[in-house]
């Protein structure tokens, strides 16, 4: 066994090990971290295929960005994960249909897999040449010649959501309101300023207020 073969068969049984401890993890934290392994395991798998500027992409935009604001997320928000899976087991009849019906329609996919006549002639067409043209300068002629429709297509999707997630929050016109503890300054007839230490915005004024004055 070679040193590639066994880096794949490494890389390949810790990405999916660790897919499947995100899904069990109790704790979300774990589960956040564990994603972010099974994405370098990903990225080392690119990096054996060759495919080093994927790599840098899997590794720098999911780990770097979208699993530690992941992470983020959950640790700044108190979420009640053990009432949020209180409910699990009045939807697990209907869940382990659905998933049953999807392992069935994989089996099928997976039973009448053929490969094309043409695959093995397309593995040994010719490449550029790594000192003349390098992966990255291959992947953008590739994406902006060929597929630049399709590319087009998928920024204006994204765009798309941008906006529809950003417009409800603008236009319902709430503005943010401070209830915690204030002080309130008024002017008395001789001159002094007097200030009332008022427990929050709402809370009216009563005779128990503190006052004091000040020159």
């Amino acid at each position: 066994m070679t040193i590639t073969l066994f880096a794949f068969y490494l890389f390949s049984i810790t990405a999916v090990m660790s897919a499947l401890f995100v899904v069990v993890a109790r704790n979300p934290v774990h589960s956040v971290l564990w994603l972010i392994l099974t994405f370098f395991s990903a990225a080392s798998m690119f990096v054996l295929m060759g495919a080093e500027f994927v790599a840098m992409l899997l590794a720098i935009v999911y780990v770097g960005a979208v699993a530690v604001l992941f992470l983020f997320v959950v640790m700044m928000l108190d979420v009640d994960f053990v009432e949020l899976k209180s409910g699990m087991q009045k939807y697990f009849l209907i869940g382990s249909s659905i998933g049953l019906v999807l392992l069935m329609e994989l089996g099928l996919v997976i039973s009448h897999w053929k490969v094309a006549p043409e695959a093995g002639s397309l593995l040994q067409s010719p490449t550029p040449p790594i000192d003349t043209t390098h992966n990255t300068l291959a992947l953008g002629q590739i994406l902006y010649s060929d597929y630049i429709y399709l590319f087009q297509i998928a920024g204006l999707i994204l765009l798309t959501a941008m906006i529809g997630v950003s417009d409800p929050i603008s236009s319902s016109g709430a503005s943010p309101t401070w209830n915690g503890p204030r002080t309130v300054f008024s002017v008395a007839p001789d001159g002094r300023r007097l200030w009332i230490a008022s427990d929050s915005i709402d809370t009216p004024r009563t005779s128990d207020k503190r006052m004091n004055s000040c020159r």
